[in-house]
């Protein structure tokens, strides 16, 4: 049976034992979920190395006691050494430049169907001592394949880094989001967002606390910086905002080095978009014409990457075209072709720019922000002006997919106006997020 994991760092005598950006790195394997933890670290690291901030990757071996990992040295120290040598926080344009790397590292994971579970200023190591050295991510010893529609279950990672989701033993690539939002406010302000005595103290914290933003140097930081944080450090996970879209948020919007990457979290709006009915889909276009101009940013930017041409129209097969350009290994384990797969397979015509935006749209996420209100106001003006139209609750029953046991007049009587039968502006609301059978019982 193997009993540790040994890594070696390239080039390097192994004579130091103290942590991973060290020349060897030794640990006891003592169970066989230890063991199995290696092996799906080495396979997801194979699968992987490309991305410039990915720790490179060489070879592993193994014998009767031992795996052998073979690894990029890299000599610049953690990042927690480089945020406590500046005196505990950096400059917002120092901040913006280290969490680009580390967005874009964890969006092509993400993209891949892999989540690290693990974020943290230690598990970023600098390649050399130079100021301005790539950031590399590095110890993928809790990471697992997850697929777009499944939710992981097992509690991992580090308590101050952990996610409200994974303490209630449901959550998936969100999860990643939350810890980059805990890196980001740490190198803002040098302190922590969550803090307690304990493990089950900071777990309370991270539950039920918000974090603040009231003390200095909050007060003296950009407006666009503390949202950034906000955004990510959303409780709801689906309100929180993926990596992509933190890539194209204001904050650091037109930074030079920022490249937007295709996000998965659109091939699930619009799978769940084709497969609405055609009353929600136009609720949908309603609502999509009161988005901003950095959101439409952010659509355009997926739009492009999935267009083959400049017809202004994509497919479905687009979509597939588009995922199999960014596809490795770690893409085929984690499962995310076969979800696709489903995706491409359904029947439903060409998506212009305006259409796209409307299947693309996150209600949730929408719903988190402080203007939600009137973004709701403003679709339900354009709904009733192109979409409302009198309607049956025995056609809205139908619609929802409720079952016949369900007390369907009792249930949606305030969806529909009474003076003309229309959809009331609650169920409107309510429409906007694909309401189930269940929830409309539960409403």
């Amino acid at each position: 049976m193997v009993k540790s994991v040994l890594y070696l760092l390239c080039m390097v005598s192994v004579k130091n034992v103290k942590n991973r950006s060290s020349s060897l790195f030794y640990m006891q394997m003592t169970t066989p979920i230890a063991i199995e933890d290696v092996r799906r670290e080495v396979k997801i690291l194979r699968a992987l190395t490309g991305h410039k901030n990915l720790v490179k990757f060489y070879n592993a071996y193994e014998d009767e006691d031992n795996v052998y990992m073979v690894m990029e040295l890299c000599t610049g120290g953690e990042l927690l050494d480089r945020i406590l040598s500046r005196g505990g926080k950096y400059s917002e344009e120092d901040a913006k430049v280290v969490m680009i790397q580390i967005l874009s590292v964890v969006s092509y994971c993400h993209l891949q169907g892999v989540v690290h579970r693990d974020l943290k200023p230690e598990n970023f190591l600098f390649s050399s001592k130079e100021d301005h050295s790539p950031l590399k991510a590095i110890d993928f010893g809790l990471s697992d394949y997850v697929k777009p529609d499944e939710r992981l279950n097992d509690i991992v990672g580090s308590a101050y880094y952990v996610a409200p989701e994974v303490l209630h033993r449901s959550y998936g690539t969100e999860a990643d989001m939350w810890s980059i939002g805990v890196i980001a406010y740490i190198l803002l302000c040098g302190s922590r967002p969550f803090w307690a005595r304990t493990e089950s103290g900071i777990f309370r914290a991270v539950l039920k606390a918000e974090p603040s933003f009231d003390e200095a140097p909050w007060p003296s930081l950009s407006s666009d910086s503390i949202d950034f944080v906000k955004k990510l450090l959303n409780k709801d996970y689906r309100r929180r905002i993926t990596a992509a879209q933190a890539l194209s948020h204001p904050w650091l919007a037109g930074h030079q080095d920022v490249k937007i990457p295709l996000d998965m979290l659109t091939y699930k709006l619009v799978k769940a978009y084709i497969c609405s009915s055609s009353l929600r889909r136009s609720a949908l276009a309603a609502l999509a014409k009161t988005l901003t101009i950095p959101q439409l940013a952010y659509l355009r930017e997926q739009f492009i990457l999935v267009a083959p041409n400049k017809s202004g129209f994509i497919s479905l097969h687009n979509l597939k075209t588009a995922v199999a350009k960014n596809s490795t290994d770690a893409m085929k384990d984690s499962r995310v072709l076969d979800y696709v797969n489903v995706v491409s397979s359904l029947q439903y015509k060409k998506f212009d720019f305006e259409e796209f935006c409307a299947a693309a749209i996150s209600v949730h996420q929408l719903e988190g922000m402080e203007s939600w209100e009137q973004h709701a106001c403003r679709a339900y003006e354009f709904f009733e002006k192109d979409g409302n139209r009198p309607i049956m609750i025995e056609e809205l029953a139908s619609e929802l997919g409720l079952s016949p046991s369900v007390p369907i007049h009792v249930v949606l009587q305030d969806w529909i106006r009474h003076s003309d039968g229309c959809l009331s502006f609650l169920g409107f609301v309510r429409l906007l997020h694909g309401v189930s059978s269940r929830a409309a019982h539960k409403a």
